[in-house]
């Protein structure tokens, strides 16, 4: 066996010798992985993407799940009483796939709900819903789990979805396998069907999904409006000014006729946001928002 580690020892350090001229050895550690991964790149070997892919494959093994857990204030969920006229909503507000199911608050997770389960009850089934009938069995996992152990346990339960819970044993927030997925390619919006090239996904009536990064000119041509582009370039600037701070998941402003809710965001910016557009009689209680003193709530 010693061997052959030697064998696959040599072998390697003559196929990077072979790829990085001047490089001797193998790489002592990540530092000099990283730099011949560089090096590689600036050859043209593979692209800009494909390098921060392999360095997000690399971060995974030191992060936590507490790096990445969307906390417990945060998490969108639904009660193991909640009678069906108030789980609707939720869901089609959200547009997530799965929720927590709390019992009497938002620290005791029972459960998870698909979306997908409320199907049964449409039209003339709807009496027939009692959330004890599609709840499933949770995962819970600690704070201090390595992110890639989380994914390949993820792999292999097939679950999409666990809760995390702190050394009490409460739950303290919730992590899905596209956050990890994210540490690796970037941000997926699986759950919000856009276009390509898309940047405003439209709900239904006077309700809309769009990309933070989405131009205040585009904003304006889509919904015949008149922001400001003179100050920031972005919606995703405009409503960070109107909130006045970086936004967390789930909090709102309005901003002259229209209310931002946060969907999406991390420690630098904001990413996505669900946009009501209010009835012209809140445009007057709106009006200073764009200014930056609109009204921030969080939901």
């Amino acid at each position: 066996m010693s061997e052959d580690r030697s064998t696959s020892g040599s072998l390697a350090a003559r196929w990077l010798e072979r790829l990085f001229p001047g490089v001797v050895g193998e790489p002592r550690d990540r530092g000099d992985l990283i730099a011949l991964l560089k090096q590689a790149k600036e050859r043209a070997l593979f692209d800009t993407e494909a390098l921060a892919m392999m360095e997000g494959v690399l971060q995974v093994s030191d992060l936590q799940v507490r790096d990445i857990m969307i906390p417990r204030a945060q998490m969108v969920v639904v009660a193991r009483d909640h009678e069906l006229g108030q789980v609707l909503p939720v869901v089609t507000e959200s547009a997530h796939s799965r929720f927590p199911v709390i019992d009497d608050d938002r620290a005791e997770v029972v459960g998870i709900m698909l979306a997908k389960d409320l199907l049964q009850y449409c039209g003339e089934n709807a009496p027939r819903f009692k959330m004890r009938d599609i709840v499933r069995s949770a995962v819970f996992v600690p704070e201090s789990k390595r992110l890639n152990v989380l994914l390949r346990e993820f792999r292999a339960s097939r679950n999409h979805m666990a809760i995390v819970i702190d050394e009490y044993g409460s739950a303290a927030g919730l992590v899905t396998i596209e956050d990890v997925l994210e540490q690796i390619v970037g941000e997926i919006e699986d759950e919000y069907d856009f276009d390509e090239g898309a940047f405003i996904l439209r709900r239904g009536d006077n309700h809309y999904t769009i990309k933070a990064h989405t131009t205040i000119e585009d904003f304006n041509e889509y919904f015949g409006v008149d922001f400001d582009d003179s100050h920031f370039d972005t919606i995703g600037g405009l409503t960070v000014n109107a909130f006045g701070h970086l936004p967390t998941r789930g909090e709102s402003v309005d901003v002259t006729g229209f209310r931002f809710k946060v969907v999406r965001a991390d420690s630098r910016k904001v990413r996505l946001l669900n946009v009501e557009r209010l009835p012209d009689d809140s445009d007057d209680a709106a009006g200073d928002a764009a200014a930056g003193t609109g009204d921030s709530r969080a939901q």
